[in-house]
């Protein structure tokens, strides 16, 4: 065991000497040791003190150890290989969490399958766990089980694990219907700068949910008799805010019509769930849902959650950067049709293959193959718009690709506060990014990256375009606490190692 332990700081110490460029005479000389030394440590040949391990990092600028607590999980990346073969998509984070928020409608057994096993899930599903919920995985951890209690201990709720997650936020719909008052912590997640919870006020109060925000939780009240007397016009057109009045119209007794609706596919797959529920909804895919309520729902229910658009577009994207030919499988191909249009624009070289239902019987996938092209910066620019448009959660992966690409891009993040301040982050590897104001930069290509070690952006989408970044740069980087990675996706290095990457997973020791 001591020999192991010796032989893991040696390898922790060689990577971070090899990082910084160093030989070991070097590491000897600023260490006032021999050669012959260094090469024992690294070896795992010597025993070291931490004396010792602490010189060794502030030699090589390098947190070798980090002592009285699990450390942050870090990726090493050595960049510059070309992919190939085959990758498939997996099932969509923000779905999954949507779904798992919806079960507490349902009095019966609801099963999930494929759930995705990221970070975001496992906070939702610590939060279940801790008001009485069973959630388990079942069939060899590939699907989640999930069976309410009959009566919800909610002041026990897990609420460090609930301010881990912004999903928390869509507790209110379902909770209204199964008691008159409760509390929920401020929802967390992403540091995406200040994002109001206003419109899901406006929408709920519509039922009967009256929300006070003090003492870091949202205090709610449920005044019973209130129903909609006219359709809910949601004054922002956003996907949780739309969830949550799904939610909160599925179980109210009598016909509720929301307007300004999201159509984005989190949203069709929590409508396609709640008809598996026996409430029926008409208007999927278009900006007014027709709710027909059940007052109260007990189902066995069994549940295929579609892939993720967004993790489909991060696959093309590490494709594209790295000049690669890749297959990615299974892509919803419905809600990447701007995106590939304006891929095709910029001369995207790509096959489709034939359209095939995903599990869920409604989702459109396709077969997608990628091949190394020769792109122009796009004549617009690049911004989102709600679904039909160019995804929200897509925006950040055209930074890097622009930086791939010949010519000048403009990128207008118009939707959050922060994430286009995060893409500056390319400018560390090569890139040329220019921050215009807090919601635009202007990318100029080609780029020829290069490696650095860098800490991992605060935001989910701005820190998987660094990590993609990195697999395209020669040389070796290091990317330090990827918990914001692994909260939106499942094994990803592990994948991406499958199809010829290089990324090992390290934590300090």
């Amino acid at each position: 065991m001591a020999d192991d332990y010796l032989a893991r700081i040696g390898r922790l110490i060689r990577d971070a000497r090899q990082h910084r460029g160093w030989t070991q005479l070097q590491l000897a000389d600023a260490l006032a040791t021999s050669q012959s030394a260094v090469n024992r440590i690294e070896r795992g040949n010597q025993n070291i003190s931490l004396e010792m391990i602490a010189r060794i990092g502030e030699a090589l600028d390098s947190e070798i150890v980090s002592l009285g607590y699990a450390g942050p999980m870090h990726l090493r990346v050595v960049g510059g290989r070309r992919l190939s073969g085959s990758i498939d998509v997996k099932t969509s984070k923000n779905a999954c969490v949507a779904l798992l928020c919806a079960s507490l409608l349902n009095s019966g057994r609801t099963i999930l399958r494929k759930v995705a096993r990221i970070e975001e899930v496992y906070r939702i599903v610590e939060v279940l766990s801790s008001i009485g919920v069973r959630a388990r995985w079942v069939n060899d951890g590939s699907d989640l089980e999930i069976v309410p209690p009959a009566r919800l201990e909610l002041e026990a709720m897990d609420t460090e694990a609930a301010r881990r997650t912004r999903s928390v936020i869509m507790f209110l719909g379902p909770l209204m219907h199964r008691t008159e008052r409760f509390r929920i912590p401020y929802a967390g997640g992403c540091d995406l700068g200040t994002r109001t919870v206003q419109p899901h006020m406006s929408a709920l109060r519509h039922f009967g949910l009256e929300i006070t925000a003090t003492g870091g939780f949202y205090h709610a009240q449920v005044a019973g008799g209130v129903s909609p007397k006219r359709a809910i016009v949601l004054t922002e057109r956003g996907d949780t805010v739309t969830e949550n009045a799904l939610l909160a119209a599925a179980r109210h007794d009598g016909v509720s019509v929301i307007r300004n609706a999201s159509s984005n596919y989190m949203v069709q797959d929590l409508c396609f769930f709640l008809e598996e529920l026996g409430v029926r909804v008409e208007g999927i895919g278009s900006t007014t849902l027709t709710v027909h309520g059940v007052p109260f729902i007990e189902r066995d229910v069994d549940y295929s959650p579609s892939e993720d658009p967004v993790e489909a577009m991060s696959l093309l994207a590490a494709a594209v950067v790295t000049s690669s030919e890749l297959t990615i499988r299974r892509v919803p191909v419905e809600f990447l049709e701007i995106e590939l249009a304006v891929l095709e624009e910029m001369g995207l070289d790509h096959d489709r293959g034939a359209e095939y239902a995903a599990a869920n019987g409604r989702t459109r996938l396709v077969d997608l193959t990628v091949r190394p092209s020769k792109l122009d910066s796009p004549i617009d620019k690049i911004h989102p718009m709600p679904f039909p448009g160019l995804n929200i959660d897509n925006v950040p992966f055209f930074a890097a690709i622009a930086a791939a690409a010949q010519g000048s891009t403009l990128i207008h993040d118009w939707v959050y506060d922060n994430r286009a301040i995060y893409l500056t982050e390319l400018t560390r590897l090569g890139a040329s990014v220019k921050l215009l104001d807090p919601h635009r930069v202007l990318v100029e290509g080609p780029t020829r990256w290069r490696a650095a070690e860098m800490m991992c952006p605060p935001a989910l989408r701005p820190a998987v375009v660094v990590l993609l970044a990195m697999l395209a740069a020669e040389g070796t980087s290091v990317l330090r606490n990827v918990y914001v990675i692994n909260r939106g996706y499942e094994d990803l290095a592990e994948r991406l190692n499958a199809v010829g990457a290089q990324i090992e997973t390290f934590r300090d020791i």
